[in-house]
C-alpha cells in the first residue's frame, strides 16, 4: 500500500495541517543537548515538507524558525509475540530556532 504523497499548496498553513505536521515532540539525550544550541526535535509525518513544518511551528509556539532540518528514521524489524513485525517508518524535524526564543516542550499546545 502506498501513500499518496500531500502537495503542499503555496502560501499558508491551515491550523488543521499545523496541528496535523506536529505530531510529539522527541524528548532523547541527543535532542536535550540540542537545546543548549536553541534546537527543538519533533516528529512529523512522513509527508510534511520543510516550509511546512517552519510555519506550523512559528504558527503554533508563536517563536522565529532559522532553520528545519529533517531525517527520515527507517522502522526497525521486531518480533511481536514470537512472529516478525516491523515499526512504522517516522521523520524526525530539528527545528533551530532565533536567538532568544524557546519553546516549553513541559508546557503543551
Amino acid at each position: 500500500m502506498s501513500i499518496r504523497p500531500y502537495k503542499p499548496k503555496a502560501g499558508k498553513v491551515s491550523d488543521e495541517r499545523a496541528y496535523e505536521l506536529i505530531r510529539r515532540p522527541i524528548v532523547t539525550e541527543k535532542s536535550t543537548r540540542g537545546s543548549e544550541f536553541g534546537q527543538v526535535t519533533f516528529e512529523v509525518p512522513v509527508n510534511a515538507a520543510k516550509p511546512e513544518i517552519k510555519q506550523a511551528i512559528e504558527r503554533l509556539f508563536d517563536v522565529k524558525v532559522t532553520a528545519v532540518n529533517t531525517l527520515l528514521v527507517k522502522g526497525k524489524t521486531k518480533r511481536f509475540r514470537g512472529r516478525p513485525g516491523r515499526r512504522s517508518d517516522y521523520k524526525k524535524a530539528v527545528v533551530t530556532l532565533a536567538e532568544g526564543q524557546t519553546i516549553d516542550l513541559m508546557a503543551g499546545v
